[in-house]
């Protein structure tokens, strides 16, 4: 889907030929001078168009407008949450097999966060899964033009807005995929991809490296599958080399049956979404390489399936990280933090500024937090604070969790030094105790996004969260320091001159 911006005042826009014209229309409408501010002023006079966002009414070729349908879309206060529930109400409506050319219609000047919060609901609102289906309707339209009365102002927030959409969509795509869509190796490819789009290097690493390496946990998770493990190293070099860099770390189990603890059988086709964090890396590089920001990112995935074969890793057994920390493995379906640890040692050589990893965990993270948020944690109150308000700012919340160490009890261990989980309370809390042990002094920050990285039910599919939220603070982060290139340019050349 490719998207447009346009200068369009609501009086030129009723010469703007389409099949669908979509108004938002804000509260205190009345009193505009053109004719679709006099169509919702009467609408909304004779109780046909209630003022929620979400609300709809539509009408057919109306006197004076070229548009062969006008929808009429309340969006309250025109806020960026409620301009997202407007916009993801017109789904249906944009999805139609008559409409070929559409437009969405900013009534007046967008609120901070409006156009990208817009562009993004009808994103994810026009996104159809399509890669494994012989058989599919696609809608038939193909570019989606915003109008908004200066073009110019919001050109910033718009060219982000799109770029992230990209990056959800890609995120989305690669974790609705079937496992045997999706393996460790095809996840790789999805890294290469990335690399022809623009300032991306990749590299993946098969089992005779990750050997070399010494991820003795990560190794253990995988020794049961057929399928063969990648470790996949993404490179967005965007500022000067002396930047220390921020590492992305998402988990990227394939397919997860819990291994030897094997899962219930309910619902564990829904263990295809166990890479949501790895599909989240992918999206944010996705979303880099067309931004270009001033910052220096690397991602890493630790990919593999966890599966019940008989060279699988049993509960009991005793494995090795790279940290040469030993890992009692009391529950093979607690396989995430194993191969996410050694991931979070190998990002050391990095040095860099924050790691930030990200992965579907825990159960009971959906328990404490529901779908609405994604479980915060971090051993740095300024960093927690950044990821906070980068993921209010882009709608896609997160909420900060405790990180005790008297959580850190349970993981006691007779036989090694530290158990991989430790009984089921808390247990969100306690699995990133456990991640804790292996980020050293680095600031750190775990999302946790079982229950934000995919829904289930009639509406089962990725979310691609939280691409928006990661890309929202690694712009920040850009904007953050070009200040402080600046005055050590300055300080640089007033040496120069003395």
């Amino acid at each position: 889907m490719d998207f447009e911006l346009k200068t369009l005042a609501p009086a030129a826009a009723t010469k703007f030929k389409c099949d669908l014209l979509a108004v938002l229309v804000p509260e205190g409408v009345a009193g505009q001078d053109n004719v679709l501010g006099a169509l919702a002023t009467r609408a909304i006079a004779a109780g046909d168009l209630e003022g929620k966002p979400g609300k709809q009414l539509q009408l057919y070729a109306p006197a004076g407008v070229a548009a062969r349908r006008v929808l009429l879309a309340p969006c309250g206060d025109g806020s960026p949450a409620a301009m997202r529930k407007a916009v993801q109400a017109l789904g249906p409506a944009l999805k139609d097999a008559g409409v070929r050319q559409a437009a969405v219609l900013f009534m007046a000047e967008p609120a901070a966060g409006a156009v990208d919060a817009a562009l993004r609901a009808a994103a994810d609102a026009l996104y159809v899964y399509a890669a494994t289906k012989s058989q599919v309707e696609l809608p038939a339209l193909r570019k989606l033009t915003f109008g908004v009365p200066k073009a110019d102002a919001v050109r910033g927030e718009f060219d982000a807005a799109r770029a992230v959409a990209r990056g959800v969509e890609f995120a989305r795509e690669w974790a609705n995929r079937p496992a045997n869509h999706a393996t460790p190796t095809l996840l790789g490819e999805a890294a290469k991809s990335l690399a022809k789009l623009g300032p991306v290097r990749c590299t993946v690493r098969g089992p005779a490296e990750v050997a070399k390496l010494g991820m003795g946990a990560f190794m253990a998770v995988a020794q049961g599958s057929a399928e063969p493990l990648r470790f996949i190293e993404l490179r967005y070099d965007g500022a000067g080399k002396t930047q220390a860099p921020i590492v992305l770390v998402g988990k990227g189990i394939t397919f997860d049956t819990g291994g030897i603890s094997l899962k219930p059988a309910p619902e564990m086709d829904e263990m295809k979404f166990d890479m949501g964090g790895a599909a989240s890396v992918l999206g944010v590089f996705r979303a880099l390489a067309e931004l270009r920001p001033a910052v220096n990112v690397v991602g890493l995935i630790p990919a593999c399936e966890n599966m019940p074969d008989g060279r699988a890793l049993k509960p009991g057994d005793v494995v090795t990280s790279m940290s040469g920390q030993t890992i009692e493995v009391l529950n093979t379906d607690a396989e995430g933090r194993l191969v996410l640890c050694d991931a979070l040692t190998y990002a050391a050589r990095f040095k860099p500024a924050a790691i930030i990893d990200i992965a579907t965990l825990t159960g009971a993270c959906v328990i404490a937090l529901g779908g609405v948020r994604s479980g915060l944690f971090s051993t740095d109150d300024a960093l927690a604070s950044d990821i906070h308000d980068a993921g209010a700012a882009a709608l896609d919340p997160c909420w900060r969790m405790p990180l005790d160490d008297d959580y850190a009890e349970g993981l006691k261990s007779n036989f090694a030094d530290v158990a991989n989980v430790a009984g089921r309370p808390a247990g969100a809390v306690t699995a990133a105790k456990f991640l804790q042990r292996f980020v050293g002094d680095t600031p750190w920050a775990h999302l946790d996004i079982a229950g934000s990285a995919w829904k289930g039910g009639a509406a089962k599919g990725a979310t691609g969260r939280p691409v928006p939220l990661l890309t929202r603070y690694l712009l920040a982060q850009a904007a953050a320091a070009r200040p402080q290139a600046a005055a050590k340019a300055v300080r640089k050349a007033s040496r120069a001159t003395r």
